[in-house]
């Protein structure tokens, strides 16, 4: 998609409050989806025609804009509209940080249409390139173009965009719209916008206007239709949803085309981040969050949640939210597992129903297999944990960590009070409270010798439903006993 000559410039326009997004927290290019904000997704399709630079004009809540474009795009130049003035003045604004004497191209795009792909913009920089026009626009025909400024073509091509505040009957006729996307010589604009005018209806300097000031000029403007579903903005959280739901649905054709199975996209939500293998199968209400990957031959789903979660070939994970974790190849999750920060499960670990990891390591071929936390350990391989055991990793200041060796046996409703370490090859009793270390190949036992009192519910609780079904069970072997005699 790179052009072997980038633009000289791409320009974003990023200043706007975005009142209708009825935001007291995010300007409305911060707002997003798919693991990026608006912006983010408008600077991602733009890289791949290698611009000399790229400029982000910004305005509404400048400091959190500039703070978020350096945290997504570090090379981006961030330059202030102190005056929302009209798209034309944004431009000649960013202009100021693109050098003069650079000859060649300075592409302009809308900071909030999240949803233009990167080869429709290397389209228009190559349409631009062949037909040497002066600007080239990116439009499109819609259904109903409202609020859309509208394509004026003439016999020789494309000679003005009307606003909708200032179009007559007949233009307001028009379905062809502009989008808000340029290609344009950059001598051709520096010199526009130095002479647009503020007579219109909002009393702005209007971008589009650049292109009647080159007609003017005897200088060519040409257009490239682009589907409308590429070019269309995000104005509210309406609009945001329905961006979200197209984004997705390419995502996962892309995805479905290079060999992935998605069982049920409707339920199916993937980050523009994520990296999914040939031979993976997404099963439905799966959902897979910011640097997931997901490797040749597994399984995931239904109803999970990955996060910054590495997942290893053929493994199985269903039920189950997972953050930052590492999932190696053939291992099985859930159902209704948490794995949390810091949890490494090596190949062929199995962690069952109703287990929560966190910032642990589990070797190969070990097994935790139901109703069990385990915190800041570390555990062998092939070693099993009884049901409903307990790493009790927390003295109520700081965090301790509990290491089980290769082998190892624990009983049912254990507690591992850290730290300690138990042995290769020991085992512990059920219903143990392990605060000491076990050594290798040793039995652990930590539990009161049991002792039964005869008779308290007699004594204790007499008249109760209990007393009379003890003294039921009492009376019918009394007569079992009589009848054996």
């Amino acid at each position: 998609m790179t052009e072997p000559d980038g633009p000289v410039a791409v320009i974003v326009l990023a200043a706007g409050e975005g009142t209708r997004m009825k935001s007291a927290t995010l300007p409305k290019v911060m707002h997003g989806f798919a693991g990026r904000s608006l912006l983010g997704h408008v600077l991602a399709s733009a890289r791949g025609l290698g611009a000399g630079r790229t400029v982000v004009v910004v305005g509404h809540r400048r400091e959190q804009v500039t703070e978020h474009l350096a945290a997504i795009s570090a090379e981006a130049i961030a330059v202030v509209q102190h005056e929302q003035r009209g798209t034309g003045h944004a431009v000649r604004v960013a202009l100021a940080a693109v050098p003069a004497t650079s000859d060649g191209i300075v592409v302009v795009l809308p900071g909030d249409a999240p949803l233009l792909a990167p080869e429709t913009l290397a389209d228009l920089v190559r349409s631009h390139r062949e037909s040497k026009a002066a600007v080239t626009l990116l439009t499109s025909v819609v259904t109903d173009p409202t609020g859309y400024g509208r394509v004026i073509r003439g016999s020789a091509g494309v000679t003005r965009v009307v606003e909708q505040k200032d179009a007559d009957a007949g233009e307001l006729a028009v379905c062809e719209i502009a989008s808000g996307v340029y290609a344009f010589d950059h001598a051709v604009l520096r010199d526009a916008v130095g002479r647009l005018s503020t007579d219109n209806a909002q009393g702005e300097e209007y971008l589009p206007d650049v292109v009647s000031l080159a007609v003017a000029d005897g200088r060519r403007v040409s257009a490239l239709i682009a589907p409308a579903e590429q070019t269309a903005g995000v104005n509210d959280r309406v609009q945001l949803a329905a961006a979200h739901r197209a984004y997705n649905d390419r995502l996962l054709t892309e995805h479905m085309r290079a060999g992935v199975t998605v069982v049920d996209p409707a339920t199916t939500w993937v980050d523009a981040g994520v990296r999914l293998e040939p031979d993976v199968t997404l099963l439905p209400a799966v959902e897979l969050h910011g640097a997931t990957s997901v490797a040749a031959g597994a399984t995931v789903g239904p109803q999970v949640t990955l996060t910054d979660t590495a997942v290893g070939p053929g493994s199985r994970i269903s039920r189950a939210v997972a953050q930052q974790a590492i999932v190696g190849a053939e291992v099985t999750v859930g159902p209704f597992a948490y794995l949390r920060p810091g949890t490494v499960l090596a190949d062929g670990v199995h962690i069952g129903t109703y287990v929560e990891i966190k910032n642990s390591d589990i070797g190969t071929g070990s097994k935790v297999p139901h109703l069990s936390y385990v915190g800041d350990a570390t555990i062998g391989e092939h070693t099993n944990i009884g049901a409903a055991t307990v790493f009790v990793n927390y003295d109520g200041v700081d965090k301790h960590r509990s290491v089980i060796g290769d082998h190892a046996r624990t009983g049912a409703d254990n507690m591992f009070v850290a730290p300690v370490v138990v042995g290769d090859g020991a085992y512990t009793a059920a219903g143990s409270v392990i605060t000491e270390d076990v050594p290798p190949g040793s039995m652990g036992v930590a539990r009161a010798r049991q002792r039964n009192v005869e008779d308290w519910v007699a004594r204790k609780r007499p008249g109760t439903a209990a007393h009379v079904a003890a003294t039921r069970r009492a009376q019918s072997s009394d007569d079992e006993s009589g009848n054996t005699a």
